[in-house]
């Protein structure tokens, strides 16, 4: 039987953090073993919002290329095999902008207008004058994820509501046009574990907020990281009594170190730990488990050609797929090809 799809896409944004490996890519190196998995650095989307915070945007443009070729290393080195799935860049798959424009004339204003994520985006960026394109991102998103009939879209169930509306322009498709094209995707909900920011345990992990730890940072650095982590604001002396549940250090062990994350919240109750030692024990496992990411890394920064070789395979099997579903789309809509005129 043929896998089932799934379909993802990440913003370029500079290095990944841990956050990004632990919430995404973690589990897409999973799926790549269950799924035809379709991976793709969306560069288009990056456009939509001003630079700076977790975005590119159009005020550093010039940044882009660098960003999406240093994503794919992100990728590889994370364990994403070019052999079990297709990564490649949004933008090399030129079908995907056909499909997000015949969409754009299908679409309700008023459902773009509605969208949380529109509105949210805008106040937290501080942006006066939306363009176009930001509030017509639901209808690109939906155009990566129907171009390739993506069946699932791996995703919290905090993010769930983000696939609705590529199920609602599916359904609005096939029955505009009465035929089933495109398939309902679903959500496929994962378990992302909360991974929080330096600062404290209430703080997500973002590059906005400054308190990330990127997998490309050297041993040593990710050491110095770890050392500025919040800890216990009332745990002075290492004999304090301690509060682990509200330590930051406490939280990574129990990502990082979890067999042993009962007996930490023993020691540390009684005052049996320090948190400096805690901090090192912390920077040991984390740099063991971050190590094959680094070794990965440094050997393909050695061999970009070999990082646009795999992006351009994967563009190429992708596109493959689009130019498909794009010749369907185009006889269901009766549109004029250079034939039937």
């Amino acid at each position: 039987m043929a896998r089932k799809r799934v379909t993802s896409g990440m913003r370029p944004t500079g290095s990944i953090h841990l956050g990004n490996l632990l919430g995404a890519l973690d589990n897409w190196v999973r799926l790549q073993e269950e799924y035809d998995c379709f991976y793709f650095i969306v560069d288009w989307h990056a456009l939509t919002t001003p630079g700076g915070g977790d975005a590119v945007g159009f005020e550093n443009v010039g940044d882009l290329s660098a960003n999406v070729h240093g994503m794919a290393i992100d990728w590889i080195s994370a364990g994403l095999d070019p052999d079990k799935c297709s990564m490649f860049v949004q933008s090399h798959v030129p079908e995907v902008a056909e499909l997000h424009l015949l969409f754009s004339m299908i679409t309700p204003l008023g459902w773009l207008e509605r969208n949380p994520t529109y509105k949210d985006m805008v106040q937290g960026y501080k942006i006066e004058n939306p363009s176009l394109g930001l509030l017509g991102y639901p209808t690109l998103q939906s155009a990566d994820i129907l171009v390739y009939k993506g069946e699932f879209v791996p995703v919290g169930k905090d993010q769930e509501a983000h696939v609705n509306m590529t199920r609602d322009l599916a359904q609005r498709f096939n029955s505009l046009y009465g035929r089933d094209v495109f398939p309902i995707t679903q959500a496929l909900l994962t378990d992302v574990p909360k991974v929080p920011g330096r600062d404290g345990v209430d703080r997500k992990m973002s590059k906005s907020s400054g308190n990330y730890i990127a997998t490309s940072l050297s041993a040593d650095e990710t050491t110095k990281k770890i050392r500025t982590m919040f800890t216990d604001p009332v745990k002075i002396r290492k004999d304090d009594p301690g509060h682990p549940d509200g330590c930051v250090v406490y939280a990574f062990h129990g990502i990082y170190n979890r067999a042993e994350q009962s007996v930490i919240r023993s020691e540390c109750e009684k005052g049996e730990r320090g948190c400096v030692d805690c901090k090192m024990q912390l920077s040991e496992k984390m740099n063991a488990a971050l190590e094959p990411i680094r070794d990965r890394r440094v050997e393909l920064e050695a061999d970009p050609e070999r990082v646009r070789e795999i992006l351009g395979a994967g563009a190429d099997s992708a596109r493959s797929i689009a130019m498909d579903t794009m010749r369907e789309i185009r006889e269901v809509m009766n549109i004029p090809t250079r034939e039937n005129v």
